[in-house]
């Protein structure tokens, strides 16, 4: 079952991409003379309209456009026949609009938890024999309080369980209601993953309208990219694992997406689903953000070869870009046959 929804998923986020790509064509009187679902080779042809075949083809796992004149400036009507500004707006449209649905999918996501009230903690998780079970704190605690510290947001908890490490400490909690005091003992001998108090923290939420939870949904995709643009340098820095920075293939994305399903059988009846999709968000925002880093045979590498004539007037020729995507390409081909047989030799999670 994860295969299948994770195929029709990625295979969704792709077709959206490449429909970005074909409307603005469009829009920019460019011909495309084939629009496919799934990739070659072809099922069949299953109808022209406006001079774009439209193709089913048996590689289920998303789509392409195929654009006339593509890489020839010479072809009239086509694709590197355009202005500069009318090929930058058509490259940089599929990641336009996976970013856009990144946005609709956190939105739908805010909409079903609500907006997070981020001055208050709430536990949303208590680890079997964590120094928290012990002194008695329970799922949905909302934290007031460690010693004389007013908690007002994750880092001011944070920073007062981990100023204390192995002393014993004075919780006051709200429970239903009710102002509890309790005593824990955060112990520095708990790995970062258990926790030294071995709670999982989060937000209490409110609900919210669709328009607030479309400004949350544009922020969220807005911190996401910002966490992929600076994992290399917390990777450097340290700040990071390397598990973090692995990049995982096909398989890997399907085990990981297990775990957000059962993750979401875990969950209340009301939270049900919002796993997966958080985790198809993470995946259309990577898709919008990486295609386009300025490397050969992404779209960002194209655009790169459109600056010089936006900014000089003069095009690079023709048959030195299309020479470098072509090494680009097959390079790509090369890294993902390696990161694949690394989700089957080294696992994501091991057994």
């Amino acid at each position: 079952m994860e295969v299948i929804i994770f195929i029709v998923g990625l295979a969704s986020l792709i077709l959206i991409h490449e429909i970005g790509h074909f409307v603005a064509a469009r829009l920019a009187n460019i011909e495309v003379e084939e629009f496919g679902i799934g990739f070659p080779p072809r099922i069949i042809k299953l109808f022209s309209l406006h001079g774009t075949d439209y193709t089913l083809n048996w590689i289920p796992l998303g789509g392409f456009v195929r654009p006339k004149g593509e890489n020839d400036p010479d072809v009239e009507g086509g694709l590197g026949a355009a202005s500069p500004w009318a090929r930058l707006f058509v490259l940089s449209a599929g990641s336009f609009m996976n970013l856009l649905v990144g946005i609709v999918i956190y939105s739908l996501i805010f909409i079903r938890i609500g907006q997070p009230i981020f001055d208050q903690v709430v536990v949303l998780e208590v680890s079997a024999g964590s120094p928290a079970l012990e002194a008695g704190l329970m799922v949905d605690d909302h934290i007031l309080q460690v010693n004389e510290n007013v908690i007002d947001g994750q880092d001011a908890l944070t920073a007062s369980i981990q100023s204390n490490l192995d002393q014993p400490i004075s919780i006051l909690l709200d429970r239903e209601g009710e102002e509890i005091l309790l005593e824990a003992v955060p112990s520095s001998q708990r790995t970062p993953q258990e926790g030294s108090l071995g709670i999982l923290m989060g937000n209490p939420t409110q609900p919210i309208p669709f328009t607030q939870a479309f400004v949350f949904g544009a922020d969220a995709v807005y911190r996401n990219m910002l966490a992929i643009l600076a994992l290399p340098g917390r990777l450097l820095s340290g700040d990071a694992q390397p598990q973090e920075g692995r990049i995982v293939g096909y398989k890997g994305m399907v085990d990981i997406l297990g775990v957000m399903q059962e993750r979401d059988e875990e969950a209340p009846a009301a939270l049900a689903g919002i796993n997966t999709l958080s985790f198809f968000g993470a995946i259309t925002v990577s898709l919008g953000l990486l295609n386009l880093f300025p490397l050969p045979a992404l779209d960002g590498g194209r655009i790169l070869f459109v600056l010089p004539e936006l900014i000089f007037g003069k095009r690079v020729p023709a048959q030195y870009e299309n020479t470098i995507h072509l090494v680009g390409f097959a390079f790509w081909m090369i890294i993902l046959v390696y990161v694949n047989l690394q989700d089957f030799i080294n696992p994501v999670f091991q057994p």
